[in-house]
């Protein structure tokens, strides 16, 4: 039995880790980091067990929460949270919410409204309109979209160093820095090197750090790509506005966007263009405190 008030509990699953955090009040019950195996946001059911299973295994002995909020990676339209959230309630038998892991940011940011903007393997954006129903745009795969992060940087690099050697042009050191990185001989034979993934997001998006060292080294091309990719990512956020969201306030996270000055520069000047009352902001805590925060609202009695 537990006596000393409701414990919220926070659930942050990334692309590959998890962050829980519970508080009981202002002080901490369990903060646990784990790896992201075995999500699976298409199945309901093995999410939900899943994420019971996380909750159980991280609180301590004996303490049971009273709400739980989960941010989830590749959870992609609020049916399927929905879906997830159902069978997570039914499980736990305590109010649940599920939402896209990018709905974090803004309340860990401690707003109440805005948008959260997430750019680092891949790339999306998510707002809430004025009845509250939640909008995400991008977040496509690395096949089809996620530009601006890094998976897509790398598609959009490659698409540059083949126009260039189409048109005749040597080698630059983007071309001879993306040759290097997928092991393979000539630019040519760049594109059997990104078919053959396996993992297209996580194997092409972790070659970005040579488009930034590329153009580091004077490469136009780079800068090109660089300076696309934070178009795009403020383009985003104008595709949000267009659809009456909120977006004064522009949350920014992920590895990529953080990490590389040059990609988070291009992104604020184009947002200032495209989207003049827009203020970016740089996420200072981590996501789940956003979990946390949404855990919370769960607890606020009901009012009839």
């Amino acid at each position: 039995m537990q006596d000393s008030g409701p414990v919220a509990v926070g659930i942050d699953v990334g692309g590959t880790k998890t962050h829980l955090r519970a508080a009981t009040g202002t002080d901490r019950v369990a903060d646990h980091v784990r790896t992201s195996r075995g999500w699976r946001p298409h199945d309901p059911a093995a999410a939900t067990a899943w994420l019971a299973t996380l909750v159980g295994e991280a609180l301590p002995a004996h303490t049971l929460p009273s709400a739980v909020a989960v941010g989830a990676h590749a959870c992609e339209t609020p049916r399927q949270c929905e879906g997830i959230r159902l069978a997570l309630q039914e499980r736990l038998q305590v109010p649940c919410l599920v939402v896209g892991d990018a709905e974090l940011l803004v309340p860990a940011a401690g707003l109440d409204r805005g948008v959260g903007l997430v750019a680092g393997t891949g790339s999306v954006a998510v707002g809430r309109s004025a009845d509250g129903t939640s909008v995400q745009v991008g977040g496509w795969g690395a096949v089809l979209g996620d530009e601006g992060g890094a998976a897509g940087l790398v598609r959009e690099a490659a698409r540059a160093v083949w126009a260039a050697h189409d048109r005749g042009e040597a080698p630059d050191p983007l071309a001879d820095r993306l040759v290097a990185a997928f092991g393979v001989s000539e630019v040519p034979a760049l594109g059997g090197a990104l078919e053959a993934a396996t993992d297209v997001s996580a194997d092409w998006g972790r070659h970005a750090p040579v488009v930034f060292e590329a153009a580091e080294e004077g490469s136009i091309p780079a800068r090109r790509v660089i300076a696309e990719g934070g178009r795009a990512l403020a383009s985003l956020v104008t595709r949000l506005a267009a659809r009456g969201v909120a977006v004064d306030d522009v949350v920014v996270a992920g590895g990529t966007i953080l990490s590389r000055p040059a990609l988070f520069a291009a992104f604020a000047e184009a947002l200032v263009e495209a989207v003049p009352s827009a203020r970016p902001h740089v996420l200072q805590v981590p996501p789940v405190e956003g979990a946390l925060a949404l855990s919370r609202t769960l607890l606020r009695p009901v009012t009839r």
